[in-house]
């Protein structure tokens, strides 16, 4: 017996939900629980691609530090200015990966 089922997705505007309606011409659990699944595949799938931006937060962070400790050895006169303007580059690269990581959490719980 085959099932023939249309799927309606809109999305709310100002929000990160999406509202299912299925329009169906015979009512199965299946049909249910199929689209249930899908959904919940699409969030994982999703929150996983939005962690990708943690690992170039990494490799930013790693790169701030190793120019710091190179730019030390060459001049350490500057250790403090350089020290400062390391902690600012960390910082802001640091704000990508928790913008990356809260998106990942709002995909996955909302």
């Amino acid at each position: 017996m085959n099932y023939v089922f249309l799927v309606d997705v809109s999305v709310v505007s100002n929000c990160y939900t999406f509202i299912v309606k299925a329009y169906y011409f015979s009512s199965s659990l299946f049909t249910y629980y199929f689209l249930f699944l899908m959904l919940a595949a699409a969030k994982l799938i999703g929150a996983g691609l939005a962690t990708i931006g943690l690992a170039g937060a990494g490799v930013g962070i790693g790169s701030v530090f190793g120019c710091l400790i190179l730019g030390i050895s060459r001049n350490p006169s500057l250790k403090d200015e350089l020290f400062r303007t390391a902690i600012l580059g960390f910082a802001l690269t640091e704000a990508i990966a928790l913008f990356a990581l809260m998106m990942a959490f709002l995909i996955l719980f909302s």
